[in-house]
């Protein structure tokens, strides 16, 4: 009994010891997963992503060149695809004849005003002095007139008088009353009123004719500074053909600049730096507006989108480290940056989102996208292309980040975008 007790005793020892060694390893575990790898969040569900930029053409037209193949690498501003331009180039020359026959008649028309301008002002000048001098006339004819009259009361009073004295020195010269002298001094007197009267009447007359022609001279004057005037209008009407005629030019120009750019959409540039891919035409085929010919995919520039669980978005920050792992290359890691996480799910912006509201809902854990920029672009001998597998990892035992992206990064990116 003594040896089966001590054989019994000796077998538990190990047992114990590998228990006990099983439970420190268990915990030195447990302690390292706490303090290395709680704050780790994975998932498997991601891509490589980037903003390919689809090259279509703005113009129809048939193809003469393609200058690039699929996976070509391009810069931003390389010639793509030629399409024939003869037809813009007709279009341009019609445009810009155009513009050059308006711009003639433009030159024409403001000479033609100059000359407008001139004639018309120099014969409402003309037709101004011509009224003033008529006025004038009359206005001398009637003072003329006035001061006559003025001497006619005059010398008739003294042809009164004088027709008295010679009617009065008559009869007493009949009677042998007066001298003959006397009575030849009163007769000539009264010759001499009479004959001054009767001039007076005279230029009375003259002075009315006088008076007479200046007021027709008044009314032929103002009616030719009417016709000046309305000669003048002419000018006007010019100016407004002027500006008709800049209004045209002005049109034309348009359609010049517009017929130059489409002559420019015959030669189809990269929009973006980047490899080809997805091209799908060849010289001689016709292409319409908008119709995809091939994308650019800039591989330099890619990005991770990787497709997390609500559940692992708890303590999930923007600017978070993250580590990527690609299937095509095991056991190579690329490092980046948590920049951006999605506003919704994933289902939510399906082309036909879940209706949960029905009777029949059942509760699926949901996805959200998050972006993630990698710290630098891949290196050439592990280049990433679009749509590959990744793994990802992100530490989020810092969270000193926001958990949405502040304006103010959306308006600085804008900033450097459109400098201008």
């Amino acid at each position: 009994m003594a040896e089966e007790k001590s054989k019994t005793g000796g077998n538990k020892k190990p047992v114990r010891l590998i228990l006990l060694l099983i439970l420190v390893l268990g915990g030195l575990a447990g302690g390292l997963w706490w303090f290395t790898h709680r704050h780790l969040v994975t998932t498997d569900n991601a891509y490589v992503m980037a903003d390919s930029a689809a090259v279509s053409s703005r113009v129809s037209g048939q193809i003469l060149k393609v200058l690039v193949d699929n996976d070509d690498f391009v810069q931003k501003g390389q010639l793509l695809v030629e399409l024939d331009p003869d037809s813009y180039r007709l279009r341009v020359e019609e445009a810009q004849a155009r513009v050059n026959s308006l711009k003639a008649e433009y030159r024409l028309a403001q000479t033609e005003l100059t000359y407008i301008d001139a004639v018309t002002s120099a014969a409402l000048q003309e037709a101004g002095f011509a009224l003033d001098m008529a006025r004038n006339r009359k206005r001398q004819a009637m003072d003329n007139l006035k001061e006559l009259q003025k001497k006619r009361k005059s010398a008739k009073a003294d042809f009164g008088h004088a027709k008295k004295d010679f009617a009065r020195y008559s009869a007493l010269f009949a009677q042998k009353a007066v001298a003959e002298r006397d009575f030849d001094r009163i007769r000539t007197a009264y010759k001499k009123a009479l004959a001054q009267l009767e001039a007076i009447d005279a230029a009375i007359d003259a002075a009315s004719k006088e008076v007479r022609v200046a007021e027709d001279l008044v009314h032929q004057a103002e009616a030719r500074l009417l016709k000046a005037k309305a000669e003048r209008l002419k000018v006007e009407v010019k100016k407004h053909e002027l500006n008709a005629l800049k209004a045209k030019i002005n049109q034309a120009e348009k359609d010049l600049a517009l017929a130059k750019l489409n002559l420019s959409y015959c030669r189809i540039k990269a929009p973006i730096s980047g490899y080809v891919a997805q091209k799908n035409i060849q010289a001689g085929n016709f292409v319409q507006p908008g119709q995809p010919l091939m994308a650019i995919v800039p591989l330099r520039d890619v990005y991770v989108e990787a497709n997390f669980k609500e559940t692992q978005l708890t303590h999930m920050r923007i600017g978070q480290k993250a580590i990527i792992e690609a299937d095509i290359y095991p056991g190579y890691k690329y490092y980046g940056r948590v920049i951006g996480i999605r506003a919704g799910t994933g289902t939510a912006f399906s082309l036909l989102p879940p209706e949960n509201a029905t009777g029949n809902w059942i509760k699926v854990v949901q996805r959200v996208p998050v972006k993630i920029r990698l710290d630098s672009p891949p290196p050439v001998d592990h280049p990433l292309r679009v749509g590959l597998s990744l793994e990802v990892t992100v530490d989020t035992s810092d969270r000193n980040g926001p958990y949405l992206r502040p304006p103010e990064t959306a308006k600085a990116a804008f900033i450097e975008q459109n400098p201008s």
